[in-house]
């Protein structure tokens, strides 16, 4: 009895993974070819504001590659993730370089790369749990087995978070500059770029300091990387 009972339970654990593997490779199959209007994470902040008694407008537009800055593409390259052409999904050099840091006594930094956060943005929720960081290791796999970098990019330019209810570079360049997604301009870009690891905490469009700082040397990295050609390696 007890025999035909832990077969039984395999059996279902085996059949829930088979139906959990499946789900995800049509959900980034499908997210592959058609426009992005949502993700995970507006869900999260839809739910925490309707938690705590509040409004949020949530804030975004579906812009193709075509529409979206070439400046604002390669800022958040610049910024966030320099190798994003050249690795598979996790940039270890960074994440050893993190490790050191922090072994040195200095604070633990992320080292996520736009890929790992696309994953996270679109198809889970924020937090530091080891369930979510191994969840979001196999959806990157599959982002990055199943999508060109550029639709990476692409997705991630559209659902990333940039204010309070802002996602997605169309809704942060009406936001802070009123402009449109393909009209700004290197120093615009820059500054957005510069406020994605804190969006709710800084502003683009009122830098402190520490967000100039970050922009000057955002564009001085845009420049060391080639200018707007390097995009050409997506």
């Amino acid at each position: 009895m007890t025999r035909d009972w832990s077969r039984r339970l395999l059996r279902y654990i085996l059949l829930a993974l088979a139906a959990f593997v499946l789900a995800s490779l049509a959900m980034v199959l499908f997210f592959r070819v058609v426009p992005v209007f949502g993700s995970m994470v507006m869900v999260e902040r839809q739910v925490q504001a309707w938690t705590a008694g509040e409004s949020l407008d949530i804030r975004q537009s579906w812009m193709p590659w075509e529409r979206l800055s070439d400046n604002a593409k390669l800022a958040v390259i610049a910024g966030e993730d320099q190798r994003f052409p050249d690795h598979f999904g996790f940039d270890f050099n960074q994440l050893r370089k993190a490790l050191t840091t922090w072994q040195s006594g200095g604070d633990l930094r992320g080292a996520s790369t736009i890929s790992q956060q696309t994953a996270k943005n679109l198809f889970l929720w924020t937090g530091r749990s080891w369930v979510r960081k191994g969840l979001e290791a196999w959806f990157t796999v599959l982002l990055e087995t199943l999508w060109p970098k550029q639709r990476i990019l692409e997705v991630y330019l559209n659902i990333v978070e940039w204010d309070d209810g802002v996602f997605g570079l169309e809704a942060a360049a009406q936001h802070y500059f009123g402009v449109s997604a393909d009209n700004l301009s290197v120093l615009q870009a820059s500054r957005l770029a510069a406020i994605l690891p804190n969006p709710r905490g800084w502003s683009a469009s009122r830098p402190t300091a520490h967000v100039a700082r970050r922009s000057r040397w955002i564009r001085q990295q845009m420049r060391q990387l080639g200018g707007t050609a390097y995009l050409e390696r997506l």
